[in-house]
């Protein structure tokens, strides 16, 4: 029997084609979720859909098609047909996962703030007006802003005691393991990380900047395919900003200095462009990438809302920060996201670096171990009862550290 793994993700979307015998994996692809053109992040698309019906089934039918569009793709890229994937399994934000099933959203957008379920819900194929006959399940979303990524991230990882699990994604997922608790939360962390509302900004495809690194006084880059780049990644605008930081072209306030406050060819970098100061990664005849003071403030914004739920967490399971015993950090920001450059942007401390790992595809991989198990998801559900999430919307605590958080930390 093969089966589809889905990690609905707020900006990509990613799955894979399973052999439920073996657990092996027969196929992966990607794509960017359509329904970004209704806003960035996930308040914008359920501002749009609580507001206008016509919108939010407009939301579904996109998601539901361009799912059903990426498993033929990989039924035909094996030879195998659509008809012999017996099971799916989907796994996403809760608004990601309520639109995809085209529930009502005001629990999810008003006060209190709930999915309208919390257990795993099984459908069928033709709920999504999908041909076949597969069954569909849903994972389980434990509050309003923790959904199924979440416990399929968890699942996937089997976190031990004393252990942070960050998915540095739209949302900023974010658990803290704590005997049988686990205490998650979500910090609006927006597309930054992911590529996304950054001006030159893309998910980590063909033609992205995934490397830019300060070497003297010359500046190299690496792109995936390498060919000519096209824009840049949310990982390598990160170690961009920490080589900036490292050769002080930015200030921890997260000011770009002037070219005339730099003492070295880099100076050249920094131009005016639209009365703000932006640094030119790549020029050509035909295009021109940039890091602009506005990209800055946006990864200062998503930095200081992670770390502000890690530090509210720690504080909630009464486990410090350098107390942890591991990091288990995953994300759709690229290929590699080192643990140093999240000590340099103020995310990490000293501690937390040396006991990080990195998982790629981490609600997908878990997902990818649900359908393997063949338990019916029982022990999905029975992981997902064990979550206590705190909200962090209006919490003086969070918003506190929010702003201690803002600025990078001083070299």
């Amino acid at each position: 029997m093969y089966a589809l793994a889905i990690d609905l993700g707020t900006t990509t979307l990613a799955a894979s084609l399973i052999d439920c015998s073996s657990g092996e994996r027969m196929a992966i692809s990607g794509a960017l979720n359509p329904q970004r053109r209704f806003g960035a992040d996930v308040i914008s698309r359920l501002e749009a859909a609580v507001n206008s019906a016509p919108l939010q089934q407009e939301m579904s039918a996109l998601i539901r098609t361009e799912l059903r569009r990426i498993g033929q793709d990989l039924c035909d890229s094996t030879g195998i047909a659509w008809g012999d994937v017996r099971q799916v399994a989907i796994a996403g934000n809760p608004a990601m996962q309520h639109i995809l099933m085209g529930i009502a959203l005001n629990s999810l957008a008003f006060p209190p703030y709930r999915p309208l379920y919390t257990n795993g819900t099984h459908l069928k194929a033709a709920d999504f007006e999908w041909d076949g006959n597969a069954d569909v399940y849903i994972f389980p979303m434990p509050g309003g802003f923790v959904g199924g990524d979440t416990v399929a991230f968890i699942y996937g990882a089997e976190p031990g005691e004393a252990t942070l699990c960050l998915d540095m994604g739209t949302n900023g997922e974010i658990a803290l393991i704590a005997g049988e608790s686990i205490w998650a939360t979500s910090a609006a962390a927006g597309p930054a990380f992911e590529g996304g509302n950054l001006s030159c900004g893309m998910a980590a495809l063909q033609g992205a900047i995934s490397s830019v690194r300060i070497e003297g006084e010359r500046l190299k880059l690496q792109v995936i395919g390498n060919g000519q780049p096209y824009g840049i990644c949310g990982s390598a605008a990160i170690e961009a900003i920490t080589e900036l930081l490292r050769c002080d072209i930015l200030e921890a306030g997260g000011r770009l200095r002037n070219s005339g406050e730099i003492d070295s060819n880099l100076a050249a970098r920094v131009i005016e462009l639209q009365g703000a100061n932006v640094f030119v990664l790549y020029r050509d005849s035909e295009r021109m990438i940039v890091l602009t003071q506005d990209d800055i403030r946006q990864i200062q914004l998503a930095k200081a809302a992670l770390r502000a739920g890690i530090d509210v967490l720690a504080e909630r399971s009464r486990i410090q920060c350098n107390a942890l015993k591991e990091v288990i950090l995953t994300g759709s920001f690229g290929a590699v996201l080192q643990s140093e450059w999240l000590k340099t942007i103020g995310i990490f401390d000293e501690s937390m670096i040396q006991t990080t790992r990195f998982t790629p595809e981490g609600a997908l991989a878990g997902v990818e171990k649900a359908l393997a198990g063949r338990d019916s998801f029982d022990a999905v559900e029975d992981l997902a009862h064990r979550f206590r999430v705190v909200p962090l919307s209006g919490t003086p605590l969070f918003e506190t550290l929010f702003i201690r958080h803002i600025d990078f930390p001083h070299n």
